[in-house]
């Protein structure tokens, strides 16, 4: 099981009411959050391996150069923070991200990342080298390219929590989208993704990225169809995707996950009793982790 970490400490941090709290009054809703989700994810899927993905670079320099508006909308609201004539929006996200990375830690559950890379990177990286089925927890639908039934990866979409999780196979992806998993980073890069500052091909939306798709196959085959008059394009989806010839061209290798990244020595046996169990007590203190991490030592050991 591969959890796209920071996915999941963000829907934690947002279902989780703010009044959770340390003793000393810090916000601790998405530490505390993301330890009942694994509690239940351990509980329900019984996995034998337990990946904590991370992001060492949310936003990789080698995309940005390809796509210079990657991810540029967070950075400016980053920004907008900063200002000293706005009204300063308090972060009480990012003070959880190094509790949670220590409590991980001290529990021994696998946490890795690769510098230069985003969590994603790592999650396809280990899927590619993967000999069994694997479970992918993310809310993040850039993922669905990984869905493979043959070698038995899927996608586990939360919809409420991890308690209601949509199992993401190659049925579901033709039946919602019109394909399988390689064929989503073309209708994604097709469609576009505002959250990601991924332009898309200016009017071509799902329905007409899934139906392009269906017509010629990839988008290589898209490409060859605007060069070819004979090709059933309408004028206006012609002029779009050769005006997008520059961005159809990069976008691949930003959207597509990389497969093949080094990654640091570690051990992804899902542990039964705590790595570093004094270091786990003290943080238990300090954050106030009470039955948030008593239930998932107990499930751990059970």
């Amino acid at each position: 099981m591969l959890l796209d970490t920071a996915s999941l400490y963000f829907r934690a941090y947002f279902g989780v009411p703010d009044s959770v709290r340390a003793p000393d009054g810090t916000p601790v809703n998405a530490v505390r959050g993301l330890l009942e989700f694994i509690t239940r994810l351990v509980q329900d899927h019984h996995p034998d391996d337990l990946v904590a993905c991370w992001d060492n670079d949310w936003r990789p320099q080698w995309r940005v150069d390809l796509i210079p508006s990657y991810k540029a909308h967070r950075v400016a609201v980053e920004t907008e923070r900063s200002l000293p004539d706005e009204e300063e929006i308090p972060d009480t996200l990012s003070p959880q991200v190094p509790v949670i990375a220590a409590v991980l830690d001290a529990l021994g559950i696998a946490r890795v990342g690769a510098d230069g890379y985003e969590a994603d990177d790592v999650i396809g990286t280990l899927t590619a080298r993967a000999t069994g089925p694997v479970d992918i927890v993310t809310g993040d639908r850039d993922l669905f390219q990984l869905v493979d039934d043959a070698r038995g990866r899927r996608v586990l979409y939360p919809l409420k929590g991890v308690g209601t999780l949509q199992t993401t196979d190659e049925a579901w992806l033709r039946e919602r989208y019109g394909v399988d998993g390689p064929g989503y980073v073309n209708l994604a890069l097709l469609r576009g993704d505002p959250s990601d500052g991924l332009p898309g091909v200016p009017g071509i939306g799902e329905k007409t990225a899934a139906k392009l798709l269906d017509a010629f196959g990839d988008l290589d085959g898209i490409m060859a169809a605007v060069d070819d008059p004979a090709a059933k394009l309408t004028p206006s989806q012609r002029k779009r995707l050769d005006e997008s010839r520059d961005y159809v061209a990069v976008a691949p290798k930003v959207v597509r996950v990389a497969s093949d990244v080094a990654l640091p020595p570690f051990d992804p046996a899902l542990p039964t009793e705590p790595r570093h169990p004094e270091t786990l007590n003290e943080l238990a203190a300090q954050w106030g982790l009470g039955g948030a991490l008593l239930r998932l030592l107990g499930t751990l050991r059970a």
